[in-house]
């Protein structure tokens, strides 16, 4: 049994405008001690299915079908209680902004300290929830433990504000870990120092991972396995050399030529269009309308097919009885 499946999940958001149909049949599954990765442009639903993971929707959000399975149990229709408990001892995530995961008015010492004692089985002494935060901090490699727990979040810079967010993250997370963008509001040397530890300390762990990220170069050595998606869908998934090196989906493909090589090689292609309106997706295929390869079938919503030697790609390219026509 996996340690985490989503099965076909559905969210939409309940704006001004309208209904925004966002995710749409989201698949996605990890092991127990796996590294997995979702890849895609702004806006195509990387962050919404990691919180639906979590239940941390926001209150505009609705699930409109699916399942979110965490060893066997639905996390969607869990009583509130079982879902406490996950949290407190199975999972945590590590938000992309640490200075708005970090509550300016409490000291670092405040926060801290009621994650460990909310995480605790039993009542801890001082000393003990102290002993604890100091550990933490130290797994999360921040000098002057001490100082960093006397300091306001606005005294800290954003990697080490960062580096918070992982000792805080990492008192939950036992068997899984969510990383939203870890990197992303830091300059490229607090990131890579960054991804090292969390590399360095998932692995010593056993932890499972699910990393959300821009940064192919720092997924492509980070993961085994990678999901691309685009517009609320998985568009292609497979162990993360294969995707790289032998990208199946036009839209994986595209992405990749997109990034700039430190080789050279002239300025990289962008993709052109950009990424549908969630109030009226297309009915068939969500890349048809950027797409090099269109055919008349993509009007139609493709499913997974085998593509290439362990990818699967949702494009009608790979589908025998299209492809001969």
């Amino acid at each position: 049994m996996p340690l985490l499946e989503v099965k076909d999940l559905r969210v939409n958001y309940r704006v001004y405008e309208g209904t925004l149909k966002v995710l749409n049949g989201v698949n996605i599954s990890l092991e127990k001690g796996e590294k997995v990765g979702i890849i895609g442009e702004s806006a195509c639903g990387k962050t919404t299915t990691v919180k639906s993971v979590m239940r941390l929707l926001a209150s505009n959000a609705k699930i409109a079908g699916g399942e979110v399975r965490y060893a066997g149990e639905d996390v969607l229709t869990m009583a509130k209680g079982r879902l406490r408990d996950l949290r407190r001892k199975k999972m945590s995530m590590i938000f992309q902004d640490p200075s708005a995961a970090l509550n300016p008015v409490f000291t670092i010492r405040q926060q801290l300290y009621d994650i460990i004692k909310f995480s605790a089985d039993t009542r801890l002494s001082k000393e003990e929830t102290h002993e604890g935060a100091l550990k933490y901090l130290k797994e999360a490699a921040l000098p002057e433990p001490e100082r960093i727990l006397d300091s306001y979040p606005f005294q800290l810079s954003g990697g080490m504000k960062q580096r918070v967010s992982i000792a805080m993250a990492l008192v939950s997370a036992n068997e899984l870990l969510i990383a939203d963008e870890p990197g992303t509001s830091l300059d490229v040397t607090i990131e890579d120092q960054i991804m090292r530890l969390l590399k360095k300390i998932v692995e010593e762990k056993e932890i499972s991972v699910i990393l959300i990220t821009h940064a192919l170069g720092t997924v492509k050595n980070f993961v085994d396995r990678i999901y691309v998606m685009y517009a609320g869908t998985i568009v292609e998934e497979g162990p993360t050399k294969e995707v790289f090196n032998n990208p199946q989906h036009p839209y994986t493909q595209m992405l990749i030529k997109a990034v700039p090589k430190l080789t050279g090689g002239g300025v990289p292609e962008g993709i052109l269009g950009q990424v549908p309106s969630y109030l009226t997706p297309p009915s068939g295929c969500r890349f048809v309308t950027r797409c090099p390869y269109r055919m008349e079938v993509c009007d139609q919503v493709p499913r997974m097919y085998k593509a290439g030697t362990d990818q699967k790609a949702a494009c009608f390219l790979y589908d025998e009885g299209h492809r001969s026509k």
